[in-house]
């Protein structure tokens, strides 16, 4: 397939989108637009898009894909404007944005047209961002959600699938009332807890300050969600808020049933209530890719001396093995502490377990 895309946003999703597309059409013509000129700049000196886009309305007209990968809000104000030029007759329209409701009511102006317009959410992510944290393999293997509009038949979402074949992701068409409903249970739900566990430390910091302490362990680690854009958050949940707010109401519920388990003292429909987590827990698929990016952490039990962490990195640089982030747990003077380093990928903290254990004697282990 050749041809014309258009990229507006070349931020990690964008960046990589293009790569894919890059390696499985490489005749076609990859033209990125973003308001940061330094992005682009960067774009295009590491080979991610073959040309700056002046503006938007230049070069939409002659696109035969238009991604945008911008925040939704943004997308929808951009898919207001598309809409006001003369597009392809067979041009498709996507948008890689995480809650689908919205963006399928402002689109129904390009449907009103005959633009084809398919929303779609890769679930995929990392914890870098910018286009040059951008990978080819960011999606493989991940869920790759499409919500083709009414007026798009399967030929064309056939020919976006073909578009997007290099990312190796796995495509599930659903409507967009079934994507936000299955998104706000597995992401966007879960990270109103987390950030609610977060608000119920600090208060208790306050009266208690070895909280602060005591939290630095696995606390920190199940709470990691919380720290991810408070903006976006804000946008994701007004535009998913119809979900969201059912999901608390039975989220109360079950508080309320366990509230109810310790006033009565239940022995064992408390055990119930924690062994039926665990063995839905448990099922749930290893190596798949979810709504949330898994976070490939490898424990390192390492002796406390000066040094020790750029021994480590060392072996791992050697070998040309990324990391994307590390720190120290629970480490005293004379006693072994927790190196906790952070891969992309599950090869790559593969790759690093077996160096590190080639050149060390260092216990290891990875949490499943």
């Amino acid at each position: 397939m050749e041809g014309r895309v258009l990229i507006i946003g070349l931020g990690l999703i964008g960046g990589s989108l293009a790569m894919c597309i890059k390696e499985k059409h490489p005749d076609s013509e990859l033209v990125g637009y973003d308001l940061d000129q330094n992005q682009m700049d960067l774009a295009k000196m590491l080979g991610v898009i073959d040309r700056p886009a002046g503006s938007i309305e230049e070069e939409a007209t002659e696109a035969d894909l238009i991604i945008i990968a911008t925040p939704v809000m943004i997308a929808g104000r951009i898919i207001e404007s598309l809409a006001s030029l003369s597009l392809k007759k067979e041009v498709i329209v996507t948008d890689t944005g995480s809650t689908k409701g919205y963006i399928s009511q402002k689109a129904s102006v390009l449907s009103g047209k005959g633009v084809a317009f398919i929303g779609g959410h890769p679930m995929a992510g990392s914890h870098k961002s910018g286009v040059a944290a951008a990978r080819k393999i960011l999606f493989e293997n991940a869920f790759y959600l499409l919500t083709p509009a009414s007026n798009v038949d399967n030929e064309t979402v056939h020919r976006l699938k073909d578009w997007f074949s290099g990312t190796r992701a796995r495509f599930l068409d659903v409507s967009p009332e079934e994507h936000d409903y299955l998104t706000g249970v597995v992401s966007h739900f879960p990270h109103i807890i987390a950030a609610s566990l977060v608000h119920q430390a600090a208060r208790a910091d306050k009266e208690r300050p070895l909280v602060n302490r005591l939290a630095a362990g696995g606390f920190r680690d199940i709470t990691r969600i919380a720290s991810s854009s408070p903006r976006m958050w804000r946008d994701i949940l007004l535009q998913n808020r119809d979900v969201l707010v059912s999901l608390l109401s039975d989220w109360q519920d079950e508080m309320e049933r366990v509230q109810e388990l310790l006033s009565t003292k239940d022995e064992e429909k408390i055990y119930n209530f924690f062994e039926s987590a665990k063995k839905y827990r448990d099922g749930l698929p290893v190596n798949n890719k979810g709504a949330i990016p898994s976070f490939y952490d490898l424990f390192v039990d390492v002796p406390d001396y000066p040094g020790v962490i750029s021994e480590v990195t060392g072996y791992l640089a050697n070998e040309r093995i990324s990391i994307t982030n590390i720190r120290i747990i629970e480490t005293r003077e004379d006693i072994y502490g927790v190196l906790v380093i952070s891969f992309q990928t599950p090869e790559d903290r593969e790759k690093a377990k077996k160096c590190i254990g080639k050149h060390t004697e260092y216990e290891m282990s990875i949490a499943e």
